[in-house]
């Protein structure tokens, strides 16, 4: 495995997410069961986000977490606690992914494939793929991520973190997203640094988390919106095919 020697950026984001005991996923609780499911995936603006393990040399994120920068690093911890950031062999953006979908209001596919040339170390190991192509309205969604807790406060990343959430109304392409929110109604949802985490249903990776929204100034605990997985895993199995 190669260890990569960081740039400033990277350091830097290192040390926010060491700096105080962090939590992610707005109003969630712990999930160490899935920490060998999901690394962090990090770019030279000092911007981070969760990826979800499809293979031990591929992940699965978002695909803006992967564009508009200089650099990445996959990032984890080993069991020590010793910090290990990997650069990428090659990122894959899905074709279908508009980076001006937001100001367009027009459809997405928010993914890409972060392949390694190393093979993620034990105990790292995949999620299944779920099949499901669209959701109904009260489907319970789990959300997981290495995200904020705190939309206000950078440091409270770096743990992983879930929560339970509902899916509601379809909103848009409903055979492309979901969109979730707390049954509870007690807030709890993703956050800046859960996109590209993963979304679970029934034990298997359902969606990836794509946008977040809060109420009034807030950026989460309202909507959690993700990207389906099932209708693309032909885009999947054939990028995981190439490596």
């Amino acid at each position: 495995m190669e260890f990569v020697r960081p740039c400033l950026p990277f350091c830097v984001l290192l040390a926010i997410t060491a700096a105080l005991p962090a939590r992610a996923v707005v109003q969630g609780v712990a999930a160490p069961e899935l920490k060998t499911h999901s690394v962090m995936v990090l770019d030279d603006h000092g911007r981070m986000c969760t990826g979800v393990v499809l293979t031990q040399n591929a992940v699965l994120t978002a695909a803006h977490c992967v564009t508009n920068a200089g650099a990445w690093r996959v990032h984890w911890r080993s069991p020590d606690a010793t910090p290990v950031m990997v650069e990428p062999k090659a990122i894959h953006i899905h074709p279908g992914y508009d980076p001006r979908a937001v100001q367009t209001r027009s459809k997405s596919i928010d993914l890409a494939i972060v392949t390694l040339a190393d093979p993620l170390p034990d105990p790292f190991q995949p999620l299944p793929l779920s099949d499901i192509t669209n959701v109904q309205p009260g489907d319970i969604i789990q959300v997981a991520g290495f995200g904020e807790t705190d939309d206000a406060n950078r440091k409270s990343v770096g743990t992983m973190m879930r929560a339970d959430l509902q899916v509601v109304e379809p909103h848009g392409h409903s055979n492309i997203l979901v969109w979730l929110s707390d049954p509870t109604e007690k807030g709890s949802g993703g956050c800046h640094g859960d996109s590209g985490g993963p979304l679970i249903a029934n034990g298997a990776l359902i969606a990836i988390t794509s946008w977040t929204k809060g109420n009034g100034k807030h950026d989460c605990g309202l909507i959690t919106q993700g990207i389906l997985i099932g209708p693309h895993k032909a885009w999947i199995d054939k990028i995981l095919g190439q490596n």
